[in-house]
């Protein structure tokens, strides 16, 4: 029954593989953020506000 919703309402087959391919990486990005540790997540919040001797000279 939803095959024939979906193919009354007109949807393709590629307008379902878009769904699917942000749906996957929106799933593969939460899981990335999700299982990062807290020490890197630190890390890159300071990283903006460090000072070195490279930017220093500019």
């Amino acid at each position: 029954m939803f095959k024939y919703i979906l193919q009354d309402a007109g949807i393709n087959w590629m307008a379902i593989f878009a769904l699917i391919t942000f749906f996957a990486l929106f799933v593969i990005a939460i899981v990335v953020v999700w299982f990062r540790t807290p020490e890197y997540i630190h890390k890159m919040s300071n990283l903006p506000l460090e000072d070195d001797n490279a930017s220093a000279n500019h």
